[in-house]
Parts: C-alpha cells; structure tokens; sequence
C-alpha cells in the first residue's frame, strides 16, 4: 500500500479542523483535511441563527457566513480538504487509513490533529426507535440543510443551548413546537433563547421528562410526567401531547473512539471518554493533538481558537516557527477563548444555581422555572428604562459574554463596558435615533425600542422579527407578552430590513401606551 506523507493531518473539517489547518497553512505547513461529509465546515453551515460573544469571536454574524468564510480561507491559504472521506485507523506512528470510495488509503503525517467533533446522546423510553424520535442536531439538518420540515407538531426534550435554539428554528421553518420538556429543574441554557420561545407561546415543562411515545407505524403521540427528586416519574403527572415528532437535546458525547485507538491517555468522564490535553491541545502520544468537542463540549466559537492553538502549536512542534512566536499566538487566543469563557455559563459553574448576576441583581427565578421573565421581575435589569420619546429596552438578563449591541449603537445609548459579560445598561441622557442598529445586532433578539404617544393613546414596539411569511404594514394581529399570552390587539406600522440587519427584519407594532412595556411578540390574526 502507497503511503502518502503530509506535514500535518487533520481529520474532521469543522469549525476546530479548518481553524487549525489554515493556522498552519499560515506559518508554511502543507495540512490535509479529511472529513466523511459531503460539504465541509461541520455544524456551522447548520447554524443560522447569530453567535455571540465580541467581534473577535464573530459576534452577530450567522454560523453559515461564519463557515463560509472558513472555507474562503482555507482556499486562500492551499489547505486541501479531502471530503466522502472516513478515517477508519489512527496508530501511534501518526499513520491513518483512509476511506475514500470503494478503496481504503493509507497516510503518514509528522503531527495529526483529530478534530472529529462530537455525537448527539439518546435516551430510553417506550417507544424510543419509532419514526419521528430524532436528536435536535438531525433536525437542523434536515430544515438548514436539506430544506426539509422534520415534523408539522413537535415536542423538544432538552432546554440547554441545542434544545432551545433548534425549538426556535423549527418554528422559522413553519413546525409547532407544542412544548419542551426537561427533567432538570431549570433552564440549562441562555435565558435570552428560552424568552424568544417563550413569547411565541410555547410552554415549559421543567422537571419533566418522556414516558412513553405513542403509535403503531410512527410517532402520533407522547406522554410526558413530572419526575420527582429522585429522578424517577411520580404517578398521576402524566400529560398527553398530539405531535408527529419528538426531538432529543440530551447532550453530546465526544467522538473519541479514534484517539482511543491511538493508545491516547483518555479521561472516562460522564460525558463520554475525552483525552487528556495540554493546553496546547497536545495528548499523551508526541505529535497527536485534539481540538473542539472531541476534547470537551463548547460552542463552536471556542472551537474555532482552540483549533488555531492547536495550529500554532503543531507550527511550533514542527519547527516551523519559535517557542516565542508560538507562545505569543497562544495568549492572544487564550485570552479570546478565557473572554467565552466567563460569566453565569462558565465550566466553573456548571450545575451550580446562579442567584444573583454579578451586579448583585437577583436572577429571574420565573426564567429558570419557565422560560421568561415576568413583569415584575424586568424592572430589575439596568437595561430596562422608561424615558419620553423612542428608547431601547434590553431585556438582557444573565452575564453572558456578549457586546455586539454596544459596538452597534453609535450615539452611546448602550453600555456594557470592557467586562464582556457585564449586563447592558442604556444611557438616558443620550438621545436614541431609532436607527434599530441594536435591535438588529442582537444575537439574543432581547432589544426593543419603545416610544410612547406616537399618536394619543398609542404607542410603538420595534421587535427583532425573523418568520415567514412577513407581516405588511397595516395587518392587524395580537400581541403577545413574555409568557406567550395575549396582552393587546397591535397593528403592524413599519417594517424594515437593511444589509445591515442580516436578515432580521424590524416590526413595529401600535399598542395602547400602557402595553409597551409588555407587548414583546407579533402574531398576525388568522
């Protein structure tokens, strides 16, 4: 068998993968990408919606752009990317087999970074292997993907970051989430995406979890009931839904099984088996390295620097820059990924009840029980003012690391302040221009702009808008509060959309006065 040699093989070309082969590629490496999909760039061409964090992390651009212009790059920098194609061994001299069609071929790289992302965990329940039972990542490729609607009634399982993201693009792509489900007993990921489902009318069942999925041939049904402290379902709590699909967001586990194979020092941990890494991304075995979910579940944002570490460090190990030049490409990466690193969500308090934001400000309990935040509880927030005239309402809520709507508010009106994660307070003494720049840029859709007395008795709510099909100036509707219930009836106003925007279009909608602090989403009468 013909053994062809690279100076570095990468195998997975998702956001980690092609991170690190470009950064290679940079310092005069010559990298191979393997990757067994048909479409490079892994899950981020699945990930319409908005990232967060700060320009350095691609705040407020969508994972598809995000991945395109991976890809771009790669092109740019004569990274070669292999696809169809499955690595099916890797061994301790730095060797891999390759499948690619019908023949297996045979590779030799002087450092081999595995970058193979991670797989999406099932759970067991009666009727778990019937049609219409599938994990939340195969429904966003089925809808970001292929164009496909998984299902017309859904039920999701899951409220950490997947379960609720993937909830809201299913009802972009025209599904009915009928409810989500959780047998935690809090929301497990960023309240500001549990609040845009919420206001749309989809309920919350924490502490709840699946019983039973009904039908013969196919999903027509599903049971869900309350558990109780000891995990276990408490008799009487059932509750029926009609839905044709079921979608799990349980959590992933690392795709390891090649650095097993490898002899790579592994941690058996309760999120699967994941190797133990440097901070460098380098494993136990001399010239293997790991980066992204296969060395620990995170957001494809701390995927992508940990790729470009691993890429400078690769450089370094082959000679083919300094241990000064290497060492200060990884503080400056470091100090990104530490930025994502922080706040309400960092590993250091997972599982741990957040009570107070770092401000000292008590945390929405009704966010965590529910899904949103209630009337009386938003007033807390710095960035929810009542000023004459038209204004911002941000209805940030939890220290995560995000402040593009600083950056896009160019009179001042928004302040977060050089703490990423600090919550966004508006400046009253500073004139908003309504200019929606803010309302647009929020990765969390959590901005509003406000004005009262537009005409007597009436005033207007711009929201964050991304379903089809558009409302048109002049359509009636309801509007509808933080829990998903009918506040008001609202006319549509104006609708608007700019490159700026990025596809989410500004509604605003007339109200009474006394509703626009509280009407929060648009639904067109039928």
């Amino acid at each position: 068998m013909k053994t062809q040699r690279y100076d570095m093989i990468v195998i997975g070309a998702g956001p980690a993968g092609l991170s690190a082969a470009i950064e290679a590629a940079k310092c005069g490496l010559n990298p191979i990408v393997f990757d067994e999909n048909t479409k490079p760039g892994g899950q981020l061409f699945k990930q319409i919606h908005k990232f967060f964090g700060s320009k350095e992390h691609k705040a407020k651009v969508r994972g598809f752009k995000i991945g395109g212009e991976l890809l771009a790059e790669a092109e740019k920098y004569g990274v070669e990317v292999i696809l169809n194609a499955t690595v099916v061994g890797l061994y301790l001299q730095k060797e891999v087999t390759v499948k690619i069609g019908d023949k297996v071929k045979h590779y030799k790289g002087d450092a081999v970074l595995v970058a193979t992302g991670a797989s999406e965990n099932m759970v067991n329940f009666e009727g778990w292997t019937k049609p219409g039972v599938i994990g939340a990542g195969a429904a966003q490729t089925m809808m970001n993907l292929h164009h496909i609607k998984p299902g017309n009634r859904i039920l999701m399982l899951g409220s950490g970051n997947v379960g609720l993201v993937v909830s809201y693009q299913l009802m972009q792509a025209g599904c009915e989430v009928v409810a989500l489900a959780d047998a935690a007993p809090r929301v497990g990921g960023y309240g500001v995406h549990a609040a845009k489902i919420a206001r749309c009318g989809v309920p919350f069942y924490l502490s709840h979890t699946i019983v039973r999925v009904e039908g013969d041939d196919y999903v027509t049904g599903v049971v869900i009931g309350q558990v109780g402290a000891d995990w276990k379902i408490i008799p009487g709590t059932e509750k029926h839904f009609d839905v044709d699909t079921v979608c799990l967001a349980v959590g992933l586990s690392p795709m390891s099984q090649l650095l097993k194979q490898a002899e790579v020092k592994m941690n058996d941990t309760k999120g699967g088996y994941v190797p133990v890494c440097d901070k460098y991304g380098a494993t136990s075995v001399p010239g293997i390295y790991a980066a992204g979910d296969v060395s620990g579940i995170e957001e494809a944002s701390s995927a992508m620097i940990e790729g470009r570490m691993s890429g400078s460090a690769i450089s370094f190990y082959l000679g083919y820059i300094t241990e000064e030049e290497r060492d200060t490409r990884i503080d400056e990466l470091e100090n990104q990924l530490d930025t994502l690193r922080q706040g309400m969500f960092a590993p250091k308090n997972r599982g741990k009840l957040i009570e107070k934001t770092d401000e000292g400000i008590e945390v929405s309990i009704n966010l965590l029980n529910r899904g949103f935040v209630t009337d009386d509880e938003i007033e807390r927030f710095p960035g929810v003012t009542y000023q004459k005239g038209i204004h911002p309402v941000i209805e940030c809520t939890q220290n995560i690391p995000c402040n593009p709507c600083q950056d896009a508010c160019k009179k001042g009106c928004i302040k977060i302040g050089k703490n990423i994660v600090s919550l966004p307070a508006v400046n009253s003494k500073i004139k908003c221009v309504g200019c929606g720049m803010c309302v647009a840029s929020c990765s969390g859709q959590s901005i509003f702009l406000v004005e009262e007395d537009v005409e007597e008795g009436y005033g207007e709510v711009t929201m964050p808008y991304e379903f089809l099909p558009m409302p048109q100036v002049g359509d009636k509707g309801i509007a509808l509060g933080r829990n998903g219930q009918y506040v008001c009836d609202a006319e549509v106003t104006k609708v608007r959309i700019a490159p700026a925007f990025d596809r989410t279009y500004l509604l605003t909608i007339k109200v009474p006065n006394d509703m626009v602090m509280k009407a929060r989403f648009y639904k067109k009468q039928a």
